[in-house]
């Protein structure tokens, strides 16, 4: 009988330990089947948190510019008479990027070189959903390449928060966001390789930027680099594919730190609350809304059919009705040599002159004007004071 209850004992102490053991082990089941479950990976979670806030940005832009047969100032030469105008030609220019909203009345971060020279630009965003919005170009700081758009809605948008910013840790994991190639919204994954790191891009210098090695194409500018818990690492912005020796690379790509967004789209919005809204912004713009005037680089053939010295000056090419360029007599053709005391060789000088003026402010130009007196091409030089409207 002794014997009996012994087994009987063991057999009970048997199932015992087994019912401990699976139940210390459901946890741990459960936890890797968890593990297997795609739906639960950071990276799948934090995607999910991010996608509905970032947008498509494509754009549209009507190009004018004059064009001037080179024969012409030839045949006149030898036949004389009044030397025919230059013609103008329309193109269209298009160009594809990214975008995520900050703010749920609609505010949305971009690039600058997305959406430069905004003032005859048609910005449309479509969204996650496939909604699409028009927008409208807010202001932007070319130093910082970054813009803020707006896009209105019957609802809150979803968003991104500036406010709750990743920690930008050397190794983090992160996700870039955004419209490459003009594919639609998708993902690429790294990590931040390097902080702090400076760039030269057609000679404008970028400093204290995240570098990653998250694949970063065309289209890609403008969108979020975010971490897997969601937050905001930076602003995908470049991608380095050769070095300054030419010698190719790979994985190199650099997006704007999200502290310097944050502090950058305060000053924008702080700005846009002021009374008369921004007034400053994108320089083209500047130009055209307080002066009236349109503006383009000459090219060699326009330079030679004007008498104007190689790289110097540019070329007005429309003049807006009743505006202070209008009103003072300049017209389309003529040439800006200099705004104030400078001289200027490239749209980029001259909007980089007038983004300083304001409303009420006054700029002396100088202008070089060319006709044909008998045959023959008459240049004078005029001083032209305008008025900010």
């Amino acid at each position: 009988m002794s014997d009996g209850y012994e087994i009987f004992s063991m057999r009970r102490f048997l199932c015992g330990s087994l019912l401990i053991w699976l139940g210390a082990m459901s946890p741990l089941v459960a936890q890797t089947g968890a593990q297997n479950d795609p739906a639960s990976e950071p990276a799948v979670i934090a995607v999910g948190k991010a996608w509905p806030a970032v947008v498509n940005v494509n754009t549209e832009r009507i190009i004018k510019r004059l064009y001037q047969n080179p024969y012409d100032q030839l045949f006149n030469q030898f036949f004389g008479g009044e030397m025919r105008p230059p013609r103008e030609m329309a193109q269209k220019e298009q160009s594809l990027g990214s975008g995520f909203i900050v703010d749920p009345a609609g505010y949305i971060v971009t690039n600058e070189h997305v959406v430069e020279r905004a003032a005859d630009m048609k910005i449309h965003v479509t969204m996650s959903d496939g909604k699409v919005y028009e927008a409208r170009y807010i202001t932007g700081d070319p130093s910082k390449d970054i813009a803020l758009l707006k896009v209105d809605g019957p609802h809150a948008f979803p968003f991104i928060s500036l406010e709750d910013l990743s920690p930008n840790l050397l190794g983090e994991t992160v996700l870039a966001v955004g419209n490459p190639l003009g594919y639609g919204l998708s993902v690429s994954r790294g990590i931040v390789s390097a902080l702090k790191r400076s760039v030269t891009v057609e000679d404008v210098d970028y400093n204290d930027l995240v570098q990653t090695d998250a694949a970063i194409n065309p289209g890609n500018s403008g969108g979020p680099l975010i971490d897997i818990g969601g937050k905001l690492v930076g602003v995908n912005s470049v991608k380095m594919s050769f070095t300054p020796q030419g010698v190719p690379t790979q994985g190199i790509g650099f997006a704007i730190p999200g502290y310097t967004v944050r502090d950058t789209v305060r000053e924008f919005l702080k700005e846009a609350k002021q009374p008369g809204g921004i007034r400053k912004g994108n320089a083209d713009e500047v130009a055209r809304r307080l002066f009236g005037l349109q503006l383009q680089d000459l090219t060699a053939d326009l330079s030679d059919a004007l008498g104007v010295p190689g790289g110097e000056g540019v070329l007005i090419s429309d003049v807006d009705d009743g505006s202070p360029s209008g009103e003072a007599g300049i017209r389309a053709g003529m040439v800006i040599l200099k705004v104030g005391r400078y001289a200027v060789n490239s749209v980029g000088d001259a909007e980089a002159l007038f983004s300083k003026a304001d409303h009420g402010d006054e700029a002396d130009l100088t202008l070089l004007i060319t006709r044909r007196v008998d045959g023959e091409l008459v240049q004078s030089e005029q001083a032209v004071a305008l008025r900010a409207r």
